[in-house]
């Protein structure tokens, strides 16, 4: 089980419809397959989806730090010495998204090594999710008309919008025209990718009080030590924290400090090992997780349903896992399905996904 060689090909798939929010724009999936390869022929996949405007990571950066510095620490590790791995990578700050792809292609090789899927090797609580969707910035009419085609096509009735823009009475405007279309029938909340400021969030925050949310997401920036506290002492929904709350060290500080109610766990930031570290810290302190979305393409959307099927408090709520049906194409051989607002853990050993060569040949742009 020994790997003999870590793989980074950078690929692009455009988006149909580009995705915006407060903090940036994605037209097309810049992103970089991971593949481990040991010494029994077994390949492990992973999906690295950088987001600069975010964690400062490119498609580039990705493929030249694990080229040059991650391949060759790991390179020599059995698929099971994670931990090991996990310490060697961790000697490098940043980075977030490739140390995960590295750490979900291990498990991937691990589960066909032993012939058992990731899921069931996580914990194994349940088969399948309810599906969230992110509905990005667009006008009132056009934000209901694409929660409308997401109902009727793919059965899913949760949305998560985006708000974050200035004026706050447009995103005010959207949040009321999505409940007043779909009344009860649909969950909503809100995620502001830190756009506003903690008295803006206020002000939207109580306008939109009698439209019964779920959640409140990074509506304002954590840097803002003293104003993030107070508003979330003001809700009265959880306030998620997400890219502000990666580490077990910065859920401890967001929670702890009043800072956040309930986090947002994605594989694509923290793999499968870094993810278990989130979740049973959440757990231990009471706060609700969302399974979130690095707009990923298939590849990195079977790993999130992998990790929250396998776990009762990430399988509770619905998560976020159909951004790819943005995406042109993809690289699976097989394409996920959402059915009636449900995607399925994949059968089969590891994560349960086989890339299309002819795909990757097509869209690599190494």
């Amino acid at each position: 089980m020994k790997i003999t060689a870590v793989e980074a090909i950078p690929f692009a798939i455009p988006y149909a419809k580009p995705l915006k929010f407060a903090s940036g724009e994605v037209a097309t999936a810049e992103h970089v397959l991971i593949r481990v390869r040991t010494e029994d022929g077994i390949v492990g996949v992973a999906e690295a989806p950088p987001r600069p405007f975010t964690y400062g990571e490119t498609q580039a950066g990705i493929v030249a730090v694990v080229e040059s510095l991650f391949a060759p620490q790991v390179t020599g590790l059995r698929v099971t010495e994670r931990e090991v791995a996990r310490a060697r990578l961790g000697r490098t700050i940043g980075n977030p998204t490739a140390k995960a792809a590295i750490d979900m292609a291990m498990w991937d090789a691990f589960g066909k090594t032993v012939g058992l899927g990731v899921s069931e090797l996580l914990g194994g609580c349940t088969d399948r999710l309810r599906v969230s969707h992110m509905l990005g910035f667009d006008e009132p009419a056009a934000m209901v008309a694409e929660a409308e085609r997401m109902i009727a096509t793919h059965g899913i009735r949760t949305f998560k919008v985006k708000v974050g823009r200035r004026p706050v009475d447009l995103d005010i405007a959207v949040v009321r025209a999505l409940r007043e279309a779909f009344g009860d029938g649909v969950e909503l909340y809100v995620d502001g990718n830190r756009g506003w400021t903690p008295a803006e969030s206020m002000r939207a925050m109580r306008r939109l009080a009698d439209l019964d949310l779920l959640f409140a997401e990074e509506l304002c920036a954590a840097d803002d030590v003293l104003g993030r506290r107070w508003l979330v002492g003001h809700l009265d929904v959880p306030f998620i924290a997400d890219e502000s709350a990666v580490t077990p060290a910065d859920i401890t500080r967001e929670v702890l400090g009043g800072s956040a109610t309930a986090i947002s766990i994605k594989t694509a930031r923290t793999g499968f090992t870094g993810s278990q570290r989130a979740h049973h810290l959440a757990e231990g302190l009471g706060v609700e997780v969302v399974m979130g979305n690095q707009i990923d393409g298939q590849l990195g959307t079977a790993c999130t349903i992998a990790f929250g099927a396998a776990h009762q408090r990430t399988s509770h709520r619905a998560a976020e896992l159909s951004n790819f049906l943005d995406m042109t194409d993809d690289l699976l051989t097989e394409p996920l399905l959402i059915t009636d607002g449900e995607l399925r853990v994949r059968p089969g050993a590891g994560i349960g996904v086989e890339i299309d060569p002819d795909k990757l040949a097509r869209y690599r742009t190494s």
